[in-house]
């Protein structure tokens, strides 16, 4: 019985945080083989982050079966790796995610040079690895639909 229990709990457990730096990210973007990728750079101190969140995992799931993948990367520091997972496993996350790791200016510079730095940032790829839309701040789930399907129909 404990060993079951066990096993549930490894089983339904999230993933944890993959540390990455911005390369490894744009290489996952590319390892996707999607048609489309958004990548979600967020914090658990980042209360817009926290506020957007379920409108990335209603998108992922809506449009997961089209060739839509979200890879999702926390901007918390190392050392605050458990409030990630804790945030992650109350989000229902079951899928792999990252952890920053190196210079913040790095990631800026990585991904978009306009991003400032502010969290939540949304980087919408296509199936080439190309970044094709950059959104600032909190948005909405209308507004990631409407730049994924922008990205789909040119395919």
């Amino acid at each position: 019985m404990l060993a079951t229990l066990l096993t549930a709990l490894i089983l339904t457990a999230p993933p944890t945080p993959i540390a990455a730096t911005p390369a490894q990210v744009l290489a996952a973007v590319k390892d996707a083989k999607a048609k489309a990728v958004v990548v979600n750079i967020w914090a658990t101190w980042c209360i817009p982050c926290r506020e957007e969140f379920p409108d990335l995992l209603k998108l992922r799931q809506a449009y997961r079966d089209r060739g839509v993948a979200l890879l999702l990367v926390s901007g918390d520091f190392g050392s605050e790796r458990q409030q990630v997972v804790d945030f992650l496993a109350e989000q229902g996350v079951d899928f792999p995610t990252y952890l920053k790791s190196g210079d913040d200016m790095q990631f800026i510079d990585a991904f978009d040079p306009a991003w400032s730095g502010t969290l939540p940032a949304t980087f919408i790829y296509d199936g080439a690895g190309r970044r094709r839309a950059s959104l600032f701040g909190k948005s909405s789930y209308t507004q990631f639909e409407a730049k994924v399907l922008e990205v789909l129909k040119g395919d």
